[in-house]
């Protein structure tokens, strides 16, 4: 693990001095050595530590830190289900009153929050992951190429389904998920034009609740696969657990997201995680704090896509080595240009 975060990062150099030559961001750290730990604010999206996808990919990144780098203070506070977004603006406040350096936001949500908060606190050091509108000459965004390891999964979908008849099921109608779901489309529709492609969100853009309800993403899934759906891509947190009961159910496949899920999932439904679209949370948040051990960190947007391996897809239950050829020739024509993925 450690070989490969430290490979990683030597990569991540040389986009961030690209970055800065280009003068989009890149403004260099100036806080002060401090002595002593660092201390760490984390601050998770609903569901937390224990999510077994988005909050566990950020955990997982500042595990490996404590381990691997200088000692660490770690404070991780949650949010909670519909809390109004004042309660997030108090939580990174509080951290930042208390003085901790640098402070981690794992989520869109937070962005109103560190516009509010990182200004008032231009030593402080704030990173938010998956969320590019909110800037400052103290704020890091740490993106992913979501739509392109999206896309992948689409034309993974097309190419295991027996119907010609897919879905995909969204927390909520964000345009992070949305991201997500244009991605796929494009991937499936790459494959098979003719295919048919279900689409559910949860809850609206605004009501994060859709994370962390299985229940209404099961029921969302069931009918999909009643339907006709074979195969249903989850993009959903917490809710995901619901998708994939109801693949149980169903006997049909579910695709996991952000964490390998075929590892995460409750033992009794694993076997129906075809696959999963892996965002490496982990290795951004673990390069993030490598930079602030190292007094190198630069603010702006670090994207993460399929050439620097900030996604990917797994292989966890063999369920898609017969065409893992046919993917890997895929991304290999993402990255270099020949297949054109478009955002949304």
């Amino acid at each position: 693990m450690e070989v490969r975060l430290r490979a990683f990062r030597a990569m991540m150099a040389v986009v961030l001095a690209v970055t800065v030559a280009a003068g989009c961001g890149g403004e260099v750290d100036t806080a002060s050595p401090r002595t002593g730990p660092l201390r760490v604010g984390l601050v998770y999206d609903i569901g937390g530590r224990g999510d077994k996808s988005y909050n566990d990919a950020a955990a997982a990144g500042v595990d490996d830190a404590k381990r691997n780098l200088s000692d660490m203070r770690v404070r991780e506070v949650e949010a909670a289900p519909g809390e109004p977004a004042a309660r997030k603006v108090e939580r990174v406040r509080a951290l930042a009153e208390a003085g901790y350096d640098p402070i981690i936001a794992v989520g869109y949500s937070y962005a109103p929050a560190l516009a509010r908060i990182a200004p008032k606190f231009p030593r402080t050091r704030f990173a938010i992951v998956d969320e590019p509108t909110v800037s400052g000459p103290n704020i890091t965004n740490l993106l992913f190429a979501s739509e392109q390891g999206s896309f992948l999964m689409g034309a993974t979908a097309a190419m295991k389904s027996r119907t010609g008849d897919v879905g995909f099921i969204g927390g909520n109608r964000s345009p992070l998920v949305r991201k997500f779901e244009v991605g796929y489309v494009q991937g499936v529709k790459h494959v098979n034009p003719r295919a048919r492609i279900r689409i559910a969100y949860l809850t609206g853009s605004r009501d994060l609740s859709g994370f962390e309800r299985p229940d209404k993403a099961r029921e969302a899934a069931r009918r999909m696969y009643r339907a006709g759906a074979d195969v249903v891509y989850q993009v959903a947190g917490a809710s995901g657990a619901g998708v994939f009961r109801a693949a149980k159910q169903a006997g049909a496949w579910a695709i996991g997201v952000d964490y390998d899920q075929a590892k995460s999932a409750d033992p009794a439904v694993r076997d129906v995680v075809l696959t999963s679209m892996i965002k490496r949370i982990d290795v951004a948040v673990y390069d993030y704090l490598a930079d602030v051990v190292d007094h190198t960190v630069t603010s702006g947007r670090i994207v993460y896509d399929l050439k620097l391996g900030g996604v990917d897809y797994t292989l966890t239950g063999g369920h898609i080595t017969d065409i893992q050829p046919k993917l890997e020739q895929l991304k290999q024509e993402i990255i270099y240009g020949r297949v054109k993925v478009s955002p949304g």
